[in-house]
C-alpha cells in the first residue's frame, strides 16, 4: 500500500497538495497540521512519501523531518516561501530530499516528488551496500584472527579454514559465528 502524509497547517494547500497526490496513484493520503502530528503518523504509518511545510505551529517542518529521518526514513519534500540560504541549508542536513517554493504550480510537484522518492531510493540502497560490505569486512577479519588461533594449533591456513567451513556446516552457523566463538574459546 502506497501512503503518503501531507503535512500544512494551511488546510487550503493541505487540500490541493492532497488532490495532486491522488492523481499520483497514492492508495492513502494522510494529513497533518504540524510537526509533532507529521512525527507520530510517520512512524505509525511508514508513508512512502511525505510532503511537509517549513513553518507550522508546535514543530516545524526542518525538525520533523530529523526526527522522522531517525525514526522513519521517508523521502521528504518541503513546500515552503523561505528560500534563504540557512532554510536550505537545515533541509539538507534534515535529511530533506526536496523542496518547492510556495506558491508552486500544480505541475511542479510531480518532478518534485519523482526526484525525492528516486533519490531516496538511491541513497537507501548505497546505505545498504555500504553495510552489507561493513559487515563482509568485520567477517573477514574474525575469520583471519579465528583462523590465526587454530594455526597456533599445529593447523596450516587452509587447513584451519576448512576446519571452521566444516564446523559451520555441521553446526549450521555462519563462519562468523564460528569465528566468534572460537575466539572466544581462546581468551
Amino acid at each position: 500500500m502506497k501512503i503518503a502524509l501531507v503535512v500544512d497547517d494551511e488546510p487550503l494547500i493541505r487540500c490541493k497538495v492532497v488532490e495532486l497526490l491522488q492523481n499520483y496513484g497514492f492508495d492513502q493520503i494522510l494529513e497533518a497540521e504540524n510537526g509533532q502530528e507529521a512525527v507520530l503518523l510517520a512512524v505509525a504509518h511508514k508513508p512512502v512519501l511525505i510532503v511537509m511545510d517549513v513553518t507550522m505551529p508546535v514543530m516545524n517542518g526542518i525538525t520533523a523531518a530529523k526526527k522522522i529521518g531517525i525514526e522513519a526514513p521517508a523521502p521528504i519534500v518541503l513546500l515552503t516561501a523561505n528560500a534563504d540560504s540557512e532554510t536550505v541549508s537545515q533541509a539538507r542536513e534534515a535529511g530533506v530530499m526536496n523542496y518547492l517554493l510556495k506558491p508552486f504550480r500544480d505541475e511542479q510537484l510531480f518532478p518534485a516528488v519523482e526526484l525525492a522518492m528516486h533519490q531516496f531510493m538511491a541513497a537507501t540502497t548505497l546505505r545498504d551496500q555500504v553495510q552489507k560490505l561493513e559487515d563482509t569486512l568485520e567477517t573477514r577479519k574474525l575469520v583471519d584472527k579465528a583462523k590465526g588461533v587454530l594455526m597456533g594449533t599445529g593447523l596450516n591456513e587452509s587447513d584451519a579454514y576448512r576446519k571452521m567451513q566444516k564446523m559451520a556446516m555441521s553446526k549450521r552457523k555462519t563462519l562468523k559465528e564460528v569465528a566468534e566463538a572460537i575466539l572466544l574459546m581462546a581468551e
